[in-house]
């Protein structure tokens, strides 16, 4: 196991609490429905920011906007690589704090009561969390604002694929999470930079200490000697975002297109996944999330099919 079972568990009950706040936000801002079994038009909210799905023909399939989502998130993927290797420290973090911000406001705006105004808002009070978040180094506002981050980015994509484009998104996606970390290393590469350099990590960052270091800190604190600036090693779990992002994408594609029963199926099946993954990995080592998580969509996405069927 890579991390102790305490670790392990917050993990998953972060991850899950994220999908189920994802699938919340997903569907407060949905325009089509499962109802009786068929989907339907509904008049929900706008998204907020300008962030709303572009106006499509009747008849157009969200499937048709798969190659610009893909093509966004290459674009997107090179832009962050070349701003690392340049160490265009301002930009990034400006980034970062942009799409907090936006982010925490969309899934604010679905959480909060109708206000007058209150995208502006959920907006205003994200901006202190985002500025925390981005120049300040305080583990548990950095978690704490992930669980909503994500949820909104989330809402932004989900109307623009279909059942068809999350499956070959997902495999994609993986593919990419397999060749970034077991072949070419950018990604341990990125998430360095981002720690280190930047000071921040889009994911769930947890640390914590081994039972021989905390027992060293007690040994330290006892201690009336000048040893006490002796270092403490510090392990780190951590958990990428998009590895967060992509299992409440499916689960809201799901939600429009079956239901809710089988998009909440898609949750539990990403969480079988990675829970497989952390079960099973070795410390020191890195693994890419998205297929192990992928899988147990796959798995869940084929038990709701098989549902459906009989």
């Amino acid at each position: 196991m890579k991390h102790n079972i305490k670790i392990t568990i917050i993990i998953l009950s972060m991850f899950l609490l994220t999908q189920f706040i994802g699938l919340y936000v997903v569907d407060h801002y949905a325009n089509e429905r499962v109802i009786d079994g068929q989907i339907t038009k509904v008049e929900n909210p706008l998204l907020p920011y300008g962030m709303g799905m572009p106006e499509m023909e009747e008849n157009a399939n969200a499937n048709e906007l798969l190659p610009s989502i893909i093509l966004s998130f290459v674009f997107a993927i090179l832009i962050f690589f070349l701003l690392t290797k340049i160490k265009a420290k301002f930009v990034l973090k400006l980034w970062f704090f942009l799409v907090i911000i936006i982010a925490l406001g969309i899934s604010l705006t679905s959480i909060l009561p109708a206000w007058n105004n209150l995208p502006l808002i959920a907006a205003l009070i994200a901006l202190p969390f985002a500025i925390l978040k981005t120049y300040g180094r305080n583990f548990f506002i950095h978690n704490l604002t992930e669980l909503l981050i994500y949820p909104g980015i989330a809402a932004v994509f989900v109307p623009l694929i279909g059942l068809l484009g999350l499956i070959i998104l997902l495999v994609l996606i993986s593919l990419y999470d397999m060749w970034a970390v077991w072949k070419s290393g950018i990604m341990q590469k990125m998430a360095k930079f981002q720690m280190n350099e930047l000071k921040i990590f889009s994911g769930f960052f947890i640390p914590y200490a081994s039972k021989k270091e905390k027992e060293k800190l007690k040994k330290l604190r006892a201690s009336k000697s000048k040893t006490k600036t002796k270092k403490i090693k510090v392990n780190v779990a951590i958990l990428g975002g998009g590895d967060v992002i992509f299992p409440i994408i499916a689960a809201g594609v799901i939600l429009k297109t079956w239901g809710l029963f089988p998009a909440i199926g898609i949750i539990f099946g990403a969480l079988l996944g990675l829970g497989t993954l952390l079960l099973f990995s070795e410390k020191k080592k890195f693994y890419p999330a998205m297929p192990f998580i992928s899988a147990g969509i796959f798995l869940a996405l084929g038990i709701a099919w098989l549902i459906r069927v009989i």
